[in-house]
């Protein structure tokens, strides 16, 4: 996008150049002009902007994305309307894109990708606490800053897409494009809730560590059939070195059951800690045989919905197939010939099986009746060493599982055999344990105000703690000059947030001089006490010698004696005039229209063919500076044959 044809959206937010297209908008790096700071501006598709139910769901889907404030969410500042179409400004992030990361590095360190899992976990748990599902997690939308953080972005606007009356796989590109990610329930156009989001980031989790995803083929509705009715490969299968708890925890993301997989992205994200540490974790290794890719295998069908995808959103008619199934209906199997001794001995082969089982389930009876048994004492609610002890003082063993939970830590919240079962001596009894409530981070509510900080904390599960009033002659008075814990550190819920609150230091707010022109701009500011520096910079949209903006901008508090700079426009930025005597009339007006500036073409006959469309001569001459839009008049030759002419031997 060139600095000529600058795009400013609003008047503030202005396009530099395009980071990404998807299958709803484009990515654009802007600069918001008020706050002076690179965002990331995303246009959506005109097309899109047609439907007023869209554009409504739209704008309420931004809104709940805006209040996701989160260290591992790309934030959302801004939305509005522009050229026709809806755009919504976002944080910019500097890095890349896990898709490219996985791109240019293929698959990552087991312990590298459960990290990243385990920040999109912190992500989508704080989203879908209040109440926002992501519908569209995908490596396109999970962002690596330079120092290895982890975002992620476009919470929301999935939402509103999927919302529309049209849900066909095949009708939006957007949605296309990412059914290697869906969930089975998104495949088959039912209802989701937050553990379709844990099911995709298994998908993306067994992406990160195979280097492919779990389903391919050739478009998006054969994809999400497999999602929907077959199982994945194990993820040792294809590298034996995984470790078998990671593979553990990708394969329950990936039930196909959401029953299945983990409760919230909260359990998640605490499995995932367990691997790192060295833990033990909550999902069970699965044990499966080695694989054969030449056997011949019955599809396991899902645990369910043996419908799958008949009336899902993929445009499958049954009308369409059932005279294909039908001819199987009507095949019958050739009944083998047997002969008469072949059938006296397979009865007498029945007999004498009926017989061995009889007997063994009289020896197993006998055996039984011989074991020891104990009643299972109730532990459930006790410390985890006195439930220990009761367990094995009671004659059993004990193992033990940890989760999360409103439980205080260390305390049993379930166990197998329940109380007062009878259960064999020597058997295991399995004790659930709580892990303790979930950490949650605390975030950022420096610069906020006072009710603000306790909206922010309260949404994230924290308390508002002491306030202690503090100078300060850079935070206005009553904003949030620093907390205790500090953003971004993992606290369990309920832990109160002591702030320190600026009390101001005597300073002065600087006056709204936009639009003014320099010597009233000047007259204004030093009047309020301030020292004024002036910059000019171009500008096609403001007046020259009129105030652009100012910096810091108005209602800024400063301390008198402050330097305020005044951004005065210089008028629109000249181009130069190209040189284009001698081009051809077609060239010379790309050139002249590439520099902003346009063409007048006018004719002069000449007798010379090599100048026939051909330009004579230009005004202005080439290298003057002249305004954008100003015009070059261009004199092109025309040749013409000398008439009577023509040779004659």
């Amino acid at each position: 996008m060139s600095q000529q044809n600058q795009v400013i959206f609003n008047g503030r937010y202005e396009l530099h150049r395009r980071l990404g297209r998807g299958g709803m908008a484009e990515v654009y790096l802007a600069r918001d002009l008020l706050l002076d700071r690179p965002v990331a501006v995303k246009v959506l598709f005109p097309a899109l902007a047609t439907d007023a139910g869209f554009v409504e769901r739209f704008r309420r889907e931004a809104q709940s994305a805006a209040n996701l404030q989160h260290p591992n969410i790309v934030s959302v500042f801004d939305w509005g309307e522009a050229n026709g179409t809806y755009f919504i400004v976002m944080e910019y992030v500097e890095g890349q894109t896990l898709a490219e990361m996985i791109h240019q590095e293929g698959r990552l360190h087991p312990d590298r990708a459960a990290e990243i899992t385990h920040d999109i976990a912190a992500a989508l748990g704080f989203a879908h606490r209040n109440r926002v599902v992501h519908r569209d997690v995908k490596p396109g939308n999970v962002l690596i800053t330079r120092d290895g953080g982890v975002k992620v972005a476009d919470f929301g606007i999935a939402r509103a897409l999927s919302d529309s009356t049209d849900q066909n796989l095949t009708k939006t590109g957007s949605v296309m494009g990412t059914a290697t990610y869906f969930s089975p329930e998104q495949a088959r156009g039912a209802p989701v809730d937050p553990r379709s989001d844990i099911y995709s980031l298994g998908v993306v989790l067994y992406e990160m560590i195979t280097g492919r995803p779990p389903f391919g083929g050739d478009n998006a509705v054969a994809i999400a059939y497999k999602h929907v009715q077959e199982n994945p490969l194990p993820p040792r299968q294809i590298d034996p070195s995984l470790p078998d708890t990671l593979e553990a925890i990708t394969l329950k993301c990936l039930a196909k059951n959401p029953a299945n997989r983990y409760p919230t992205a909260q359990d998640l994200r605490a499995d995932l800690r367990r691997y790192l540490d060295g833990s033990r974790i909550m999902a069970e290794p699965v044990l499966s045989p080695p694989y054969d890719p030449g056997a011949t295998q019955a599809m396991a069908p899902t645990a369910y919905d043996q419908t799958a995808l008949v009336s899902g959103p993929v445009g499958y008619e049954p009308d369409e197939y059932d005279d294909d199934y039908d001819e199987y209906d009507d095949y019958e199997d050739e009944e083998p010939k047997r002969s008469k001794g072949f059938l006296v001995a397979l009865v007498f082969l029945l007999l004498l099986l009926a017989g061995l089982l009889v007997l063994l389930a009289v020896n197993l009876t006998r055996s039984g009746s011989e074991t020891e048994t104990a009643t299972v004492p109730n532990v459930v609610g006790q410390p985890i060493d006195a439930a220990t002890q009761a367990i094995t003082e009671a004659g059993f063993e004990v193992s033990t599982a940890y989760e999360s939970s409103d439980q205080p830590a260390d305390q049993v919240i379930r166990q197998d055999p329940p109380a007062g079962e009878e259960a064999e001596v020597g058997s295991t009894v399995t004790l659930t344990v709580s892990s303790g409530p979930e950490p949650v981070a605390v975030p950022d509510v420096r610069g906020m105000t006072v009710t603000e900080a306790s909206q922010a904390l309260s949404a994230a599960g924290l308390l508002l703690g002491e306030q202690v009033q503090v100078e300060s002659d850079e935070v206005e008075e009553g904003r949030i000059v620093e907390q205790d814990p500090p953003a971004g550190q993992e606290v369990p819920p309920g832990t109160a947030v002591t702030v320190q609150v600026s009390s101001g230091a005597g300073t002065v707010a600087v006056p709204d001089v936009t639009g003014q022109t320099e010597g009233e701009a000047r007259a204004a500011l030093e009047s309020a006490g301030f020292t004024v520096n002036v910059q000019p910079q171009s500008s096609s949209d403001v007046e020259a010698g009129r105030v652009i903006s100012t910096n810091p901008g108005p209602g800024s508090e400063l301390e008198p004696g402050s330097t305020v700079t005044i951004v005065v426009s210089s008028g629109p930025s000249q181009v130069t005039v190209p040189s284009v005597e001698g081009l051809s009339e077609e060239n010379a007006i790309g050139q002249i229209e590439g520099a902003g500036l346009v063409a007048n073409v006018s004719e002069e006959v000449v007798n010379n063919p090599g100048q026939d469309g051909r330009v004579l001569s230009q005004s202005p001459s080439a290298g003057e500076r002249r305004d954008p839009g100003s015009t070059v008049n261009i004199v092109v030759g025309r040749f013409r044959e000398p008439e009577g002419g023509g040779g004659g031997g």
